[in-house]
């Protein structure tokens, strides 16, 4: 494709994206100095490369999903974007625990680019700071599991012998000196070996650590959504029902989409995933524009942005970033003060 067409293409989606009207050859050719006649010529070579397609009820064209993925990744400019200090954005600055912070983001990236706004929280304990041990009576301990994030979760144990205090610290103590900064499933494997060096009465503690631990790990991650009703106003879903089926199931079922979150966590920076070009997508009328957010540069969850197809990628990545580092410093600055 010559330095032509990629230009025809790229003022084609752009206009598109704008009034969401399909684009004929006069409309471009008010943009170009060229023909309506050179303009169709180069949208037939365009339309037959899979890029642009003719709607039944328009002589105009838009894009194609195969069109979109290739204006995001190599026409598209983001643009600078001001972070105004927003009700949203005091609210994710200011948050006292996690999970406010969490709640804050995906309002935040509704509020700000009119679609939804998704937040993948990271599996409750699965990596864990440090545990400890409590006595509450005969044969019940209670497991205290401090995640890196300084989120606590509780655990009763049962166990089938009483256990003194001091017993439960040297257990601890073991733990974690041995385990801090590993999964409960990382020290399951590894456990077996250590145990023969502690008594058996000990050992049987710390395998029903292990299996509590790696039971809270087990929990489905918890996915905060907000603004999903805002796409009842984006007029190609609202208009067919068809569609808005499949959009809402998104949301209902959540599997898909805590799929493509997940997988977007392992890759670095915005991932931009265009529907009928990512598997990962269910419906072509969809994008998901994601970025990781960590703690102290560890990787610990997904957000971001679901929309049509037909949005403003230039304006919702820069979004999506700057969401992503408010929450990363949110939550490193809350585990710092929980240290």
């Amino acid at each position: 494709m010559d330095d032509r067409a990629r230009a025809l293409l790229k003022a084609l989606i752009e206009r598109y994206i704008d009034d969401g009207q399909p684009v004929g050859s006069r409309t471009l050719s008010k943009l170009f100095d060229l023909s309506p006649a050179t303009i169709r010529n180069v949208m037939a070579d365009l339309e037959e490369l899979g890029l642009i397609h003719s709607p039944h009820t328009s002589a105009g064209r838009v894009p194609t999903p195969k069109g979109y993925r290739l204006f995001v990744d190599t026409m598209l400019t983001a643009k600078p974007f001001e972070l105004t200090s927003t009700s949203n954005v005091r609210d994710l600055q200011s948050a006292s625990d996690p999970s406010r912070a969490v709640n804050a983001a995906a309002s935040m990236l509704s509020s700000l680019t009119q679609f939804a706004g998704v937040v993948l929280s990271p599996r409750r304990a699965q990596v864990f700071r440090q545990i400890e041990f409590i006595r509450l009576s005969e044969k019940r301990i209670l497991l205290i599991i401090v995640t890196p994030d300084g989120d606590v979760q509780n655990r009763i144990l049962l166990t089938p012998r009483d256990y003194s205090s001091t017993a439960l610290i040297e257990a601890a103590n073991f733990f974690n000196h041995n385990f801090a900064g590993k999964s409960f499933a990382e020290v399951r494997q590894t456990l077996a070996k250590d145990l023969a060096r502690l008594q058996e009465d000990t050992s049987r503690l710390m395998q029903a650590a292990v299996e509590a631990g790696a039971e809270a790990a087990d929990e489905v991650e918890t996915m905060v959504i907000s603004g999903e009703r805002r796409l009842l106003d984006v007029n190609e879903l609202a208009s067919d029902m068809d569609r808005l089926r499949k959009t809402f199931s998104l949301f209902e079922k959540k599997t898909d989409l805590m799929q493509l979150l997940e997988v977007s966590s392992r890759a670095q920076g915005v991932q931009i995933y265009i529907g009928g070009d990512s598997e990962l997508v269910p419906t072509a009328d969809l994008s998901v524009v994601t970025a990781p957010y960590s703690i102290d540069g560890y990787v610990i969850g997904t957000l971001g942005v679901i929309g049509p197809t037909r949005m403003a990628y230039e304006r919702v990545i820069p979004i999506v970033d700057i969401t992503a580092r408010l929450l990363s410093n949110a939550l490193s600055h809350n585990s710092s003060e929980r240290s």
